[in-house]
């Protein structure tokens, strides 16, 4: 089928994009390289379309079908959309990407290149046309300018061919296979699907459920983004799956997506805003009486669509305190013991059962006895404080404690419970011993970043006590603030202030901060503190999923990395996250990423890129899986850059 049909089709409706399809991901670099195929005439590869009915069939966007049958794009969807917004000067209907990935691109006629508008470098150069203009005005305009324009006019011919060449392209002929007949489930087609895009990113259960739900509710996957830019806007990031997981939950009791099924799309919608509301009050409980108001410090994300499943059950709110505290005792220790970090939906699903199986006013109760079975017993000892690195499960847990407690900043002894740490980290991670001393020391990397060496301190504080020893600074802080050190969890034995004596300093801290949470977790429960004395020292438990790799571990890797991220800036691109947190499908925390462009360097119109610094190959594959570039090197990062983003021509350079 020619490229002007193909079109054609799509705007009459009988040609569609599936739901289940991700959105348009290439890269202007992808764009100039596909149509310089195209004019080149070299193979691009043919199409394949899903035939089948146009009523209930599972199509992306509002266009409307034509009636009878239609054919959705399973294999060919970047290659069709770009043709359709470099001929039509639009996106189609069915869009869902940023259209200046493919807006504004040029042919040079003397050097025949395709590159995209830069006006430093094209303005008043005839030799530059505009592909999309082509396109629309046709071959006449522009045989006028030619035959005007002196320095064109002695290539008349060659030039004129060469236009011919693009506008040729609407008349290319793709071969289309189809997948057809009324057997073909939406379950099969997925399949075919993935298969194709064995290279890519696999669709998840997530995606097939929402694509069903999507047949019956076309706004569905839309209305679900305006939720999740909300939550984002409030410092918490959430996927479209997790979402899906919540409103699963409310409609159908479970947290297995094939059991949408039978949901009808107006029982699924009715979920989703009960989902909405559910995850609003939990949000408010979790920041409000846990102090975790923003993404880096909120564990156990996939216990909340039973937390939104309960409260949806109570009719939108909890009765009163009790219940309240019980409930977010449950959740802490779910993330405390990684619950949800292996077999997501089986443990969901024993957990909704339980649920449902106990006896009225009794299901919290019966939520944190499975647990306690699970693991064993709900102690916090003091070596689970003993990791390291912000990617350790107990670090939120030190975040909550800062937050509940009567933790003071050491520069102004204010509490910093009021406020004061807000969204998105407006409170620094403070090592109480230097990493610059413990590194001359020759402490290790896991030792100098230990859970018990971090404090949480106000910019201004952690900033004016800089690389100072405990040893200096700690008497002016007593002097200052009585009382702020013990807030803080400090041993006040002075010979543990010796960097000398550090190992000792961090087991007594990890005693300090075990007590602290038994204390604040009998108090969920009204119940007397645990005394760690009577305690069992050793028992058999699960063992929680591995702590997460990665990090900035040293000042110069930091500082490299802002010097990184400021030329950048200065190249005029997207500021990258230093620090980010790479999360899985379960929702939970894999990777903490050096520097990294989640939505590419130009966002919308290149691929995730990362930088890293020193780091394994356990952080590398973590990102290769998750679909970004990285580089291991600031060189061979800022190459790329130049090369491939910026695309700086070799021989400009100079200029």
């Amino acid at each position: 089928m020619q490229v002007s049909n193909i079109l054609e089709s799509i705007d009459l409706g009988a040609i569609a994009l599936p739901e289940f399809q991700r959105g348009y991901v290439w890269t202007r670099k992808q764009v100039r390289n596909f149509m310089s195929s195209l004019y080149r005439r070299h193979p691009v590869g043919s199409l394949l379309v899903w035939n089948t009915a146009s009523e209930g069939a599972p199509a992306r966007g509002d266009g409307n079908l034509q009636a009878g049958h239609v054919k959705l794009l399973l294999d060919g969807q970047q290659r069709i959309t770009t043709l359709y917004g470099i001929i039509k000067g639009h996106p189609p209907k069915f869009f869902d990407g940023d259209p200046n990935a493919f807006k504004d691109l040029m042919f040079h006629l003397e050097e025949e290149t395709f590159e995209f508008y830069g006006p430093v470098k094209m303005r008043d150069d005839p030799y530059w046309i505009n592909v999309t203009d082509l396109m629309q005005s046709g071959l006449g305009k522009y045989m006028a300018l030619i035959y005007k324009t002196p320095e064109l006019e002695r290539d008349a011919e060659k030039y004129l061919n060469r236009l011919q060449a693009i506008a040729s392209i609407k008349e290319r002929d793709f071969h289309i296979e189809e997948v057809a007949g009324d057997h073909v489930r939406l379950d099969d087609v997925v399949e075919i699907f993935n298969n194709l895009n064995s290279g890519g990113t696999k669709l998840s259960k997530g995606d097939l459920a929402l694509a069903k739900v999507c047949a019956g509710w076309t706004d569905a996957r839309e209305v679900m983004r305006g939720m999740l830019d909300t939550w984002e806007k409030a410092g918490f990031h959430f996927k479209l799956d997790w979402l899906l997981r919540n409103a699963t939950t409310i409609v159908t009791g479970q947290a297995y997506f094939h059991e949408l099924e039978n949901v009808s799309s107006e029982e699924f919608q009715n979920a989703l805003y009960t989902a909405e509301k559910s995850i609003n009050y939990t949000l408010n409980l979790i920041s409000g009486r846990l102090g975790l108001d923003h993404d880096r410090v909120l564990g156990g994300r996939y216990a909340i669509p039973v937390i939104t499943h309960y409260i949806a059950k109570r009719g939108g709110r909890l009765k009163d305190q009790a219940e309240r505290d019980k409930l977010l005792y449950w959740y802490v220790h779910t993330f405390l013991w990684g619950r949800f970090a292996g077999s997501t939906e089986t443990y969901l699903n024993q957990d909704l059962r339980t649920l449902g199986n106990a006896d009225p006013g009794r299901e919290l109760d019966a939520l944190i006895e499975q647990l306690r079975i699970w693991r064993g017993d709900l102690i916090v000892r003091p070596e689970n404080f003993a990791g390291w690195g912000r990617g350790a499960r107990f670090y939120p847990f030190m975040y909550l404690l800062t937050r509940v407690g009567k933790a003071q900043d050491w520069g102004t002894g204010l509490p910093l419970r009021e406020g004061m740490l807000g969204k998105l980290s407006s409170l620094q991670v403070h090592h109480i011993f230097p990493k610059s001393v413990l590194y001359d020391h020759g402490y290790s990397m896991s030792e100098v970043n230990a859970l018990a060496n971090f404090c949480f301190l106000t910019q201004d504080t952690n900033l004016v006590i800089s690389n100072t020893c405990p040893e200096q600074y700690f008497p002016r802080v007593m002097d200052a603030f009585p009382g702020a050190l013990e807030s803080q969890w400090i041993p006040m034995d002075r010979d543990l202030w010796k960097v000398e004596n550090y190992p000792e300093f961090l087991k007594a801290r990890q005693e300090l901060l075990a007590h602290a949470a038994n204390e604040f977790l009998s108090s969920l429960l009204k119940t007397d503190p645990i005394e760690l004395e009577e305690v069992p020292e050793s028992l058999e438990y699960p063992v929680p999923a591995g702590e997460v790799v990665g990090g900035i571990v040293t000042d110069e890797e930091e500082q490299i990395l802002r010097d990184c991220n400021d030329w950048v800036i200065r190249m005029g691109l997207s500021e990258g996250y230093i620090g980010y947190e790479l999360i899985g499908d379960d929702g939970e925390l894999l990777a903490v990423v050096d520097l990294a462009w989640p939505e590419g360097l130009q966002e919308g119109l290149s691929d995730p890129v990362a930088l890293l610094i020193d780091e394994g190959d356990e952080v590398e594959e973590l990102l290769n899986h998750a679909g970004f570039r990285y580089y291991t090197t600031v060189e061979s990062f800022k190459q790329y850059v130049e090369n491939e983003i910026l695309a700086i021509d070799e021989a400009m350079v100079g200029d």
